[in-house]
C-alpha cells in the first residue's frame, strides 16, 4: 500500500525497536531516513511504550549506533503517565511497580513514591518485579486504590526472543484483584495528547510509524492521526490482512517512507 504522504505532515512519531533497529543493530537506511527528513524541514521524535527505561538511556545506545539525538526528542510511556498523574493530582502519591529508572523520573517531576495511603497504584514494566511488590499492589487496588499502568504490551522483544512485559504484569494483578488498569501508552489518547502538547501541533501534521498494528498503528487509527506500517518487525502483510486496526500507508522499510513525501 504505498501512496504519497497528504497534507502538511510535520512531525515523524517513530516506534524504535523492529522500525528504526532490532536489538543493537541499526536497520538499513534508518540514519539517511533522518536525514531526509531533515532536508524536507522536517522533524522526528522517537516515542517508545518501554517504561523500564528513561531518555538518557535511549540516548547512549542510538549514539552507540551512530544516531546523535537529545533527550528531548525521546519519549517514553512512562513521561506520559507522569504527566498525566500530575494533571490529575497536584502533588500525586503514588504506588509503583516500576524499576529505579522509572522511579526516579516520577521523583523528578515531583511525584511522591509511597505505599502508604497512595492516590493510585502504577504499573511499568518493572524487571526488578519482587512478589511482595505484586501483593502489595494488589492489596492496595482491593482496598480501593485506582490501578493504572504506563503501557498495555504484554511482551517485550529480546534479541533471542520475547520477556514478560507491563501487561503480563496487570494480568496478574487483574486475575488477583478483579480490577483492570486504566493505560496511558500507545494506542491510548493520553499519549497522543502528551505528544500534541510537547510539539504544539495538531493531529493532522504527525505520522505515526512502527513496526505493530495494535500499539503504533492503532495510535493513529483511533485518534484520527497518519499511521505507516513498517514490516521490518512484528507486523506482516497477512497480519493486515486479518486485523481490524489498517495503516495508511504500507512500507517495507522505513527509509522507503521518504520516497513518499
Amino acid at each position: 500500500m504505498y501512496k504519497k504522504l497528504k497534507g502538511n505532515k510535520k512531525y515523524f512519531i517513530l516506534d524504535m525497536d523492529g522500525t528504526f533497529y532490532l536489538g543493537n543493530q541499526l536497520l538499513e537506511g534508518s540514519l539517511e531516513f533522518l536525514e531526509k527528513v531533515k532536508e524536507q524541514g522536517k522533524h522526528f521524535l522517537f516515542y517508545t511504550n518501554n517504561s523500564s527505561k528513561n531518555q538518557a538511556v535511549y540516548v547512549q545506545k542510538l549514539a552507540k549506533m551512530g544516531c546523535n539525538v537529545t533527550k528531548s526528542q525521546i519519549i517514553t510511556s512512562g513521561m506520559v503517565t507522569a504527566y498525566h498523574l500530575k494533571k490529575r493530582w497536584a502533588h500525586p502519591k503514588i504506588y509503583l511497580l516500576g524499576t529505579p529508572l522509572l522511579e526516579e523520573d516520577f521523583q523528578e517531576t515531583g511525584i511522591l513514591l509511597t505505599e502508604q495511603d497512595p492516590d493510585a497504584v502504577v504499573a511499568g514494566f518493572d524487571t526488578t518485579l519482587t512478589y511482595e511488590k505484586l501483593s502489595t499492589a494488589c492489596t492496595l487496588i482491593r482496598n480501593g486504590a485506582p490501578f493504572l499502568a504506563t503501557h498495555p504490551d504484554n511482551n517485550c522483544p529480546m534479541e533471542d526472543g520475547y520477556i514478560p512485559d507491563c501487561g503480563a504484569i496487570c494480568a496478574f494483578i487483574t486475575r488477583s484483584t478483579g480490577i483492570l488498569p486504566k493505560y496511558f501508552g500507545k494506542p491510548y489518547r493520553e499519549t497522543i495528547d502528551y505528544i500534541l502538547d510537547h510539539l504544539n501541533c495538531a493531529k493532522e501534521e504527525v505520522v505515526f510509524v512502527g513496526d505493530r498494528l495494535n500499539t503504533d498503528i492503532a495510535i493513529g487509527a483511533r485518534n484520527g492521526a497518519t499511521s505507516v506500517l513498517v514490516l521490518t518487525g512484528e507486523a506482516k502483510l497477512r497480519d493486515v490482512d486479518s486485523s481490524d486496526v489498517k495503516p495508511d500507508i504500507i512500507v517495507d522499510r522505513l527509509v522507503d517512507l521518504a520516497d513518499l513525501f
